[in-house]
């Protein structure tokens, strides 16, 4: 399988695991808090408050005519 390595980068989940870089093809790849998934956004910790609060600020925006 191919990846593009550009658009590829690691999460670390927890506080306790230590933090490594990750090279694929000899480049390192970023370090993301955050990542959005199949449209639901996952912090480090697995915390779900970004993901609520882009959803209430989507609904929110929703004009009824």
């Amino acid at each position: 399988m191919l990846f593009n390595v550009e658009k590829c980068n690691v999460m670390h989940l927890g506080c306790s695991i230590p933090r490594v870089d990750y090279i694929m093809d000899s480049k390192r790849l970023e370090s993301v808090n955050e990542q959005k998934d199949l449209g639901v956004i996952v912090s480090e910790y697995l915390k779900w408050q970004k993901h609520c609060s882009y959803i209430v600020s989507k609904a929110s925006a929703v004009r009824h005519d």
